[in-house]
């Protein structure tokens, strides 16, 4: 690879990184080609952008990104491939399914939304995360209820005072 052509790799994943909120790096090296290309597969059909580069490379375009991604720089070091995706959960869920059958991908490492998880253990956590817009529909949810309290008390609350008017009309 020439100079030129690392220099185009590296801003074409710097502009990748600049863009994406979500990533994650694996470790990939055990694989057969019949294996990475069933992952690719599996990345294709969820929705994940799966790259393969040089650790200097993608150290490189970590550090001319504009985001401070250097808690990820320590986790690059053996054959590294990139999952880009829109949801925080999608590529976990993947590679959890994907190790039914074989050892690896393992995580080196996630880029979620500014936080940064570090590790293979952290796999199981990130399976768990929920969305920034299923956050948003709870925190609605909670704002609701205790409007649809009040609401039910008072319709309640009216009826009662309704037939305590009734009641007392009758009597005289």
């Amino acid at each position: 690879m020439t100079r030129a052509e690392k220099t185009a790799v590296i801003e074409a994943l710097t502009e990748k990184f600049n863009a994406a909120s979500t990533f994650y790096i694996t470790d990939s090296s055990t694989l057969s080609v019949a294996q990475v290309n069933r992952l690719r597969r599996i990345c294709f059909e969820k929705g994940v952008e799966l790259k393969v580069a040089k650790n200097t490379i993608i150290r490189h375009a970590l550090e001319k990104a504009e985001k401070n991604y250097e808690d990820l720089y320590e986790v690059l070091h053996g054959s590294s491939a990139l999952m880009f995706c829109e949801s925080g959960t999608t590529p976990a869920k993947l590679i959890k399914e994907f190790r039914k059958d074989a050892p690896k991908p393992a995580l080196k490492a996630a880029y979620i939304e500014e936080a940064v998880f570090v590790g293979d253990d952290q796999l199981d956590a990130l399976t768990k995360l929920k969305s920034k817009y299923e956050l948003i529909g709870d925190v609605i949810g909670m704002l609701q209820s205790p409007a649809k309290n009040v609401i039910s008390a008072l319709q309640s609350g009216g009826g009662k005072l309704a037939g305590i008017l009734k009641t007392l009309s009758e009597k005289e």
